[in-house]
């Protein structure tokens, strides 16, 4: 991965034997000891620099991405493919339509549980009981919920 556009290329890294890693660097990295020495040396700084900004996340914040890595361990290739595919159709929307359909999404997070099943169930009704746009049992995400859906913030 290069540098941001206008920028010129830096020199390209360095390898970094799995020896030379800090103590808390070989911590962070762990699960991936037996393969670091086998990794070019631009995917082992991508990889420290993840790790550093890992740590320096809250500890919530880290839990909440914990579960999120656990989801998508758990879906199937044609779901990991669907939610890239409304990823993308969420990018191509318009800047105003994908600002409205994030804060419909962040009104129904703050709904209680029961709420959200409810809309959810209403929701895949309407749908003919088609899947989650997602495809897995968590429920909608922001990239792939109808207009209408959740009732958001009103529009003005």
């Amino acid at each position: 991965m290069g540098p941001p556009p206008g920028f010129p290329p830096g020199p390209p890294p360095s390898p970094r034997p799995w020896q030379s890693l800090t103590p808390a660097e070989r911590e962070m990295l762990a699960p991936l000891a037996d393969k670091w020495n086998s990794f070019p040396p631009d995917r082992q700084a991508r990889m420290l620099q993840r790790a550093r900004e890992w740590n320096s996340l809250p500890p919530e914040q880290r839990a909440e991405m914990r579960q999120r890595i656990e989801q998508w361990q758990k879906m199937t290739p044609q779901q990991r493919e669907q939610a890239r595919e409304n990823t993308r159709r969420f990018q191509e929307l318009p800047p105003a339509e994908r600002e409205r359909l994030h804060a419909a999404f962040q009104h129904f997070q703050q709904l209680p549980p029961d709420q959200r099943q409810e809309l959810m169930r209403q929701w895949h009704e309407e749908m003919h009981d088609a899947p989650p746009p997602f495809g897995g049992p968590h429920g909608p995400g922001p990239h792939g919920l109808p207009p209408e859906f959740p009732p958001g913030p009103p529009r003005h």
